[in-house]
């Protein structure tokens, strides 16, 4: 599936969600917090926990020596206190010793209401591709 990238045709939310990974990505997690409530609660790989977009921009500073998102799509959901927004697509950048890696499968799933972001889960197979670098294929 192609990747999304005219976010006029996108819901509301969806686009709130698309700007907010376009500004991670720069990385700028001062932008990147216009997009999200003060009492944010993100969940980030491995069940870390951060209040701000700085924390995921750090934490990845050390995992990869850079890394950005192809968007395949965007799904959302209306609940009924919210809108659940899922960004489906892959991760592709270099390991820290400059090796480059793509095709490394993501799910971001955000809760959005009140035209912010208040919650923030992250999953991807890097773990895993970095156990398979080191050996470790169970």
């Amino acid at each position: 599936m192609p990747e999304q990238d005219d976010t006029d045709t996108l819901p509301a939310e969806a686009r709130i969600v698309r700007n907010f990974l376009d500004a991670s990505m720069k990385p700028d997690p001062d932008l990147a917090a216009t997009f999200m409530a003060e009492d944010v609660v993100i969940t980030f790989t491995g069940g870390r926990i951060f209040d701000h977009p700085s924390g995921p921009t750090g934490f990845n500073a050390g995992r990869y020596k850079w890394v950005k998102k192809k968007m395949d799509r965007f799904d959302v959901a209306t609940g009924a206190d919210d809108v659940v927004v899922y960004s489906v697509g892959t991760l592709y950048g270099e390991w820290p010793d400059g090796t480059s890696f793509k095709g490394n499968r993501y799910v971001d799933r955000f809760e959005v209401r009140g035209g912010k972001i208040t919650k923030m889960d992250v999953w991807n197979d890097s773990a895993e591709r970095i156990l398979t670098r080191k050996g470790i294929d169970a």
